[in-house]
């Protein structure tokens, strides 16, 4: 991996939002929280032959996180600290921020049941990078609330949240070409059957639907797992119906289609 991209500044546009500023500075001035990504990324590149779990990951998702969070804001869809806690939208910024930058602390442990993993290590660092920044009763709230939104970033675990259903989107979207793990192609250069290689990822303001994700891929080789995995991230979560997934082919779109999964 490029090692300028290993020790590139962790930041996210914080726009007007002094307490979600002074966050990412907290975390880049944490050299155990980014060592601890490095770890991560050790067990599960080099050890385990998966796809980039470390700085550049956590950056990727916490910025994704942050652009699906506003969008739904914009639309006017609340987050959960706002609607049951009576937090501020500002406050729903630093629980997607946050759950994303620990989300994966876990993986320094095993990659199997890592969102377990991830939760004690993830509130004794929230506790750390939130120092100072809030009073007792709203960093109790921000820790609880990134913590939900980590335990239900992998897998089937229903998000009961705005926050914990973006960060497991955000996580999923991680996905272009040369950030999971390596394709094989066939003999005349096209991936092979079952695999998919992404050229780009944007997050945009929907027409119908709050929320837009454009995936633009160069061969369909695969279509139906990425659209499978997508499906299994949204349902179960806040931003099932709110987001729309387009993939393009040769400039052709193909709307992903949604249905509801029965829930026990």
């Amino acid at each position: 991996m490029n090692k300028s991209l290993e020790s590139a500044a962790f930041t996210v546009p914080a726009r007007h939002n002094p307490r979600l500023q002074a966050l990412i500075e907290q975390i880049n001035a944490d050299e155990e929280v980014r060592q601890m990504w490095r770890c991560a990324n050790i067990n599960a590149v080099e050890r385990l032959g998966m796809s980039d779990h470390g700085e550049v990951h956590i950056r990727i998702v916490a910025n994704a996180a942050l652009r699906l969070l506003r969008l739904l804001k914009e639309t006017g869809h609340p987050a959960g600290v706002v609607t049951q806690h009576h937090l501020t939208p500002e406050d729903a910024e630093l629980v997607v921020v946050l759950a994303a930058a620990l989300h994966d602390l876990g993986i320094i442990t095993h990659y199997d049941h890592h969102p377990e993993h991830s939760l004690p290590l993830a509130f004794i660092k929230a506790r750390e990078l939130l120092a100072g920044l809030y009073p007792v009763r709203e960093q109790t709230i921000v820790i609880s609330e990134t913590l939900h939104a980590i335990a239900t970033h992998h897998g089937s675990g229903r998000c009961l949240t705005l926050e914990a259903g973006v960060l497991r989107l955000a996580d999923a979207l991680d996905m272009t070409a040369g950030r999971t793990r390596p394709v094989t192609a066939s003999s005349n250069g096209a991936a092979a059957s079952g695999e998919l290689v992404v050229d780009e990822v944007q997050i945009k303001k929907g027409d119908g639907r709050p929320v837009r994700v454009e995936i633009r891929i160069g061969h369909p080789a695969g279509l139906h797992q990425m659209e499978d995995s997508l499906r299994r991230k949204l349902q179960g979560s806040p931003l099932f119906g709110l987001v729309e997934i387009i993939t393009r082919i040769d400039d052709q779109e193909h709307a992903m289609p949604m249905y509801e999964m029965e829930v026990a």
